[in-house]
């Protein structure tokens, strides 16, 4: 999941939430990189950068109306890296997990990466 650690620059480390339609039939988690497209949240695909950031697990039509954050230049999020991370280096672009929870070892996408991958494989990344 991403995890908002800090706003550079900002007056404070609380983001504003803000509440949009879902997708149906789409179940959300928190943490979950999400976009909006035809008007619903919905996943980032892996190599665009994500708008929103779910603020709570919703589960597939429970809801009509999703919770969530916006993402703005300046945050700083922890997430979990899958894949070989051996070649990842800090300024170096990464592609999104399938499921929006994390990055992946796949380099092109639009996470940057601030920290080197620490013991939990957790990493820092802006985006």
């Amino acid at each position: 999941m991403f995890r908002l650690v800090k706003i550079l620059n900002g007056r404070t480390n609380q983001a504003e939430p803000m509440v949009f339609a879902t997708t149906a039939g789409e179940a959300y988690e928190i943490g979950e990189a999400l976009c909006l497209s035809d008007g619903a949240l919905t996943k980032a695909s892996a190599t665009s950068a994500p708008t929103y950031i779910a603020i709570c697990d919703m589960g597939a039509n429970q809801a009509d109306k999703l919770p969530v954050y916006p993402v703005s230049q300046g945050m700083v999020f922890e997430c979990p890296v899958t894949g070989d991370t051996a070649a990842l280096y800090v300024g170096g672009k990464v592609t999104l997990a399938a499921d929006g929870l994390g990055v992946t070892a796949t380099s092109g996408g639009s996470a940057t990466i601030l920290s080197p991958v620490d013991e939990d494989n957790l990493v820092l990344v802006t985006f």
